[in-house]
Formats: C-alpha cells, sequence, structure tokens
C-alpha cells in the first residue's frame, strides 16, 4: 500500500506548539496514480505575503490545510525550533488554543515568516 505524509502543527497536552507527521493510505485509484479517499472542504482562501513579512505568536483560529503555491514560508516553535515550507510543500495548522486558556505568548501558538527573496503565496483550505 502506497503512502502520503501529511505535516501536522497541533496543540499538545502542555498548550505548546508541535509538529507530527501521519501517514494518509492511498488506497484508491489506480497503480499509475494512487489516491486517498476523499476528504471534505468547505471554504478556500489565498494569501500573499511580501518580502520581509514576519507574524508575532499566535495560534490559528480554525484548523486548516495551509499549501506553499510560491516562495518560502517558515514556522517557529516557543521551543526555539522552525521548520521551512517550500512551493509544494503543505501542512494541516491546528494549533488552537487550548479551551479554557488565555493566550499568552510565551506559551502558546507559533510565528510565521517570508523567507528568500520572492513574496510568499499560500492557499487555506478548511476540511
Amino acid at each position: 500500500m502506497s503512502t502520503y505524509t501529511r505535516v501536522i502543527l497541533f496543540t499538545d497536552t502542555d498548550g505548546r506548539a508541535r509538529f507530527r507527521e501521519e501517514p494518509i493510505a492511498l488506497t484508491e485509484g489506480k497503480p499509475q496514480a494512487r489516491l486517498s479517499p476523499l476528504q471534505s472542504a468547505s471554504t478556500l482562501q489565498w494569501r500573499r505575503s511580501p518580502v520581509g513579512f514576519r507574524s508575532e505568536f499566535h495560534c490559528t483560529e480554525n484548523p486548516q490545510w495551509l499549501f506553499v503555491l510560491q516562495g518560502q514560508m517558515e514556522i517557529g516553535l516557543q521551543d526555539g525550533s522552525s521548520r521551512v515550507f517550500r512551493a509544494g510543500d503543505h501542512f494541516f495548522s491546528a494549533d488552537t488554543l487550548p479551551a479554557g486558556a488565555t493566550f499568552d505568548p510565551q506559551v502558546h501558538g507559533h510565528w510565521s515568516r517570508q523567507v528568500g527573496e520572492e513574496d510568499l503565496v499560500t492557499v487555506f483550505v478548511r476540511p
């Protein structure tokens, strides 16, 4: 069986954002073009971030897929680690604020920034 690896940015039990990877089984289609089962999507939103863009620490309000179409995007976590996503890369952003918590920029969320010499173009797809 063939699989595709999805990257997930999530809120761990300690309230901190982390990355994990999970396989998606490609059980449909033909041997020449394996497909996953259909997954639902409700909305799509485009974003262009200019050279020099950087956010503050924040949480994802609504879990969503993020696909990088152009440029590079770095996501930084509270533990000091970061990961760079390039055109063609993706992740599922689900690091929401824990229920009942008040946002603390020293504990919660992630930051993002545009990397390199070209604008960052992304598309968000909500399930």
